[in-house]
């Protein structure tokens, strides 16, 4: 299992959900993605991503001055 991270900070919607999509088919059953961004929908939107996609929203923390971080797994 590995832990694969996507920065996308500066990224506004839709595009940290979009680099998410794009590394998708690269994450293994039991892979964790890590995404950091500061969009500011950036958290309802990982939350929709996941459950139409049926993968694992394990966390998402607010990290100061608008960034926030989540966990993926897959």
């Amino acid at each position: 299992m590995a832990t694969q991270t996507i920065d996308a900070l500066g990224l506004k919607c839709p595009q940290p959900i979009l680099k998410i999509t794009a590394k998708s088919p690269d994450m293994k059953p039991g892979d964790t993605l890590e995404v950091l961004a500061d969009c500011s929908t950036f958290e309802a939107d990982v939350k929709t991503w996941c459950q139409r996609m049926k993968k694992t929203l394990m966390w998402v923390r607010d990290e100061g001055g608008g960034k926030k971080r989540a966990q993926i797994q897959f």
